[in-house]
């Protein structure tokens, strides 16, 4: 049997799909979906379901943003080749998306036992969507939203990249969230804050989806549920994309500081009630 259905696949696909690239949490989500289905969090090809759907969504942003992604690896090769093409700021951007994802890996890989065993539970989910409201609130106070993407620097790409290290270690704090607070507190505005977000998120997310995928389908899960629950949250990630940067081109983070002190609280109630079993 399965350690996942088909339909559990559906329902933790869009889950993924919606809440990946906004800053709520997609970790915290997942996790309070399987326990509310009876799905146990810390289990190795739970653990590996939900990094491999995450390729769904970062396939999304491949789509959505591929003439982007052409230009800047574009700018990368002819970079490569000739050093005159080396003072573009794609080129540079490049070097400074790979220079970024050094730190998670680093953290992720040594830290793998501590993530998928204590960290894991639901009790530090809840406590990482409060706490991680309190910073998103915060930054975006702080912040003069005063540079646009062209401005970042290698320094803005390696704090926001290193900032995903929080939402790897304490689930609920969401990586989006931590690293849109961090790009805001450099003073860019909150559209570039959230662009930088997707495109550092593209190799971490990748390679972590990448580095499961055995485990998963070695520990139980199947290939259909994983498929499927990838496909679904590819479709509605695209669409979250889409939304999201229209959302925040006009509106502040407000709305998922709220919703996340709401969803933090009653977690801890559903825990603290054993109504919800971690």
């Amino acid at each position: 049997m399965s350690a996942i259905s088909i339909g559990q696949a559906v329902v933790l696909g869009v889950v993924e799909g919606v809440t990946e690239f906004l800053p709520v949490s997609s970790t915290g989500h997942l996790k309070i979906t399987e326990g509310l289905m009876g799905i146990p969090v810390d289990d190795d090809a739970v653990v590996g379901f939900s990094a491999v759907i995450q390729v769904g969504a970062i396939a999304a942003v491949l789509v959505y943003f591929f003439k982007d992604i052409v230009r800047i690896v574009s700018a990368w090769g002819r970079g490569l080749a000739d050093k005159e093409e080396r003072y573009h700021h794609d080129y540079k951007f490049a070097w400074w998306v790979i220079y970024a994802t050094i730190p998670i890996v680093i953290v992720g890989l040594a830290a793998k036992p501590l993530i998928e065993g204590p960290l894991a539970s639901l009790w530090v989910v809840a406590a990482s969507l409060i706490v991680g409201s309190g910073v998103m609130w915060a930054a975006d106070q702080m912040g003069r939203h005063k540079r646009g993407e062209d401005d970042t620097t290698f320094k803005d790409a390696m704090l926001v990249g290193s900032s995903q290290i929080l939402a790897l270690l304490f689930p609920g704090f969401s990586r989006s969230g931590a690293t849109m607070s961090t790009a805001l507190i450099l003073d860019l505005d909150r559209v570039a804050a959230t662009r930088l977000s997707f495109f550092l998120g593209i190799p971490a997310l990748t390679g972590a989806g990448l580095y499961e995928l055995k485990d998963a389908l070695g520990t139980g899960v199947g290939a259909a549920p994983l498929i499927v629950g990838t496909v679904v949250s590819f479709i509605v990630a695209y669409a979250s994309i889409a939304w999201l940067l229209k959302f925040v081109a006009k509106h502040s983070f407000n709305a998922f500081v709220v919703y996340r002190i709401i969803v933090g609280v009653l977690l801890l109630g559903l825990l603290g009630t054993g109504a919800l079993s971690t």
